[in-house]
């Protein structure tokens, strides 16, 4: 069996030798009068019209049986067999594909529709093209492409062989695409904020940093596009959304990449109850949209997203898992809980975060079924308000499914001396040692010295929506091309 480097000597020497009879092997355009899909849909109109058409595609197969050649060709939506025959090529035009067509080349085929003698649905060659030469042989010929992480680096290859894995992302695309027209529909307008910051804010993240040399200004990539959405509102903006990637220079394991899309949107005059409300509207739309109905298989789990979803109270739900009452315990016998558990405790972090550990740790793997977590710690989310009732509670919710934390959202802060104490806060933490704490932003505070209303913000990562709904293990398999570690 010829090795890798073999096979690719005997492709180059057959591209050297096209190029010297003046072939262009890689052409500038390429003619076709229908795709493989439409030709397979209306294949009986075409057959008896004994029309030529003219259709491309990559090869996939080569058989030879004396005097005729089998070929299936495919491109994005559909493949088909293509007969060589040489009786119809001649000699010269039949042999010529034989020698230098591979598998993996590109071509351009014209001929008639015909069924063979155990009913495929052919197409019988009269004039052929290249359109492009592959000069690797494609891995299924070669030792196949098992190797996941190699699918992840090569992802492109993985489209070609896994059928499955190309209809993922077809699926992702509507069902992005089913968020937005709901938004749309719900009177919210799509915008763009800035991607390059020149202070990271809205998440508590540690950010990448870059430098721009035009104006020799260390910038940020945005973490977050939470703050400048809420400047939005500020300018008069009521309803405003945005999709788009956000960086994080974090770990990476089945539910993180550092680089990851996600779906903001700010809501004025709207309170964390009616956002609630809303998100399960959302939901229940882009599921029949996408599926026809409410109900998924996620990993032998059926998952129903039929509203209303279960309310639980933060606090409540950590004494009833632990026997830890958060409104008693100090941060620093908390952080000997965790410690117990094996979690490790950063410099600088208070109760608030120790308690997330705690319970990302040991419970949250628990919901199975779409689950609002509601009122976490105060200092959880510094720019969320507290819940009236309580001070010490903040009026917020995250959406738990199959326990992935899917959603993040509150009733935003609008107060500017209370933001003003909270980044504060955040800051003392931050010199303390805890480096995914919020940084200052003076200029949206200055914003939100001008007045911004009351307001519900919410973001989801959609990585981790297509994933539940698409019943994938890891962020991976849903992220065309995932941060991967160089060979």
């Amino acid at each position: 069996m010829a090795t890798l480097d073999e096979i690719r000597k005997i492709r180059e020497k057959k591209l050297k030798a096209l190029r010297k009879l003046g072939i262009d092997l890689y052409p500038i355009s390429a003619k076709r009068t229908h795709t493989i899909k439409e030709a397979l849909a209306n294949f009986s109109k075409l057959q008896k019209s004994k029309k030529e058409i003219i259709l491309v595609g990559r090869i996939k197969n080569k058989r030879k049986h004396g005097q005729i050649s089998f070929v299936d060709i495919e491109n994005g939506e559909g493949k088909i067999q293509v007969v060589f025959k040489k009786d119809i090529l001649g000699e010269r035009g039949y042999e010529f594909f034989d020698e230098y067509f591979d598998i993996g080349d590109f071509v351009e085929v014209r001929g008639t529709l015909f069924e063979t003698k155990t009913k495929e649905k052919s197409i019988l060659v009269s004039d052929y093209k290249i359109l492009a030469k592959s000069l690797r042989p494609l891995p299924e010929k070669w030792h196949g492409l098992k190797d996941i992480e190699e699918r992840y680096r090569k992802r492109y290859l993985d489209l070609i062989f896994n059928k499955d894995v190309k209809e993922k992302f077809i699926l992702r695309f509507k069902i992005i695409q089913a968020i937005r027209e709901f938004l749309i529909n719900e009177g919210f307008i799509e915008v763009e904020t800035p991607i390059l910051q020149p202070i990271y804010g809205g998440a508590k993240a540690r950010p990448f940093k870059t430098h721009l040399n035009a104006l020799n200004l260390d910038l940020y990539l945005r973490i977050a596009p939470e703050l400048y959405l809420k400047r939005l509102l500020v300018g008069g903006f009521e309803k405003v959304f945005e999709i788009g990637r956000v960086f994080r220079n974090e770990g990476i394991d089945k539910h993180h990449n550092p680089d990851f899309t996600i779906l903001e949107f700010y809501w004025a005059y709207a309170d964390y109850k009616q956002l609630m409300k809303f998100c399960e509207k959302m939901f229940e739309y882009v599921l029949k949209k996408v599926f026809g109905k409410t109900t998924i298989e996620y990993q032998g789990k059926t998952i129903k997203f039929k509203p209303p979803f279960e309310r639980l109270d933060f606090f409540q739900l950590f004494k009833k898992e632990t026997g830890i009452d958060l409104k008693e315990i100090h941060p620093d016998a908390l952080k000997k809980e965790a410690e117990k558990l094996g979690i490790k405790i950063e410099k600088g972090e208070g109760l608030a975060e120790i308690a997330d550990k705690i319970y990302k740790k040991t419970f949250r793997e628990k919901l199975i079924q779409p689950t609002f977590i509601i009122h976490h710690p105060y200092g959880a989310f510094p720019l969320a308000k507290c819940y009236p009732k309580d001070p010490e509670k903040l009026a917020n919710f995250q959406l738990i499914v199959a326990g992935w934390e899917l959603v993040n959202a509150f009733s935003e802060l609008n107060d500017p001396e209370e933001q003003r104490k909270r980044f504060g806060e955040q800051e003392k933490m931050y010199r303390a040692g805890f480096k995914e704490a919020q940084r200052i932003d003076y200029d949206f505070l200055e914003a939100l010295e001008y007045g911004m209303p009351p307001a519900a913000g919410f973001g989801m990562g959609i990585d981790r929506f297509v994933a539940i709904l698409t019943n994938s293990k890891t962020l991976r398999e849903v992220i065309l091309f995932p941060t991967m570690k160089p060979k």
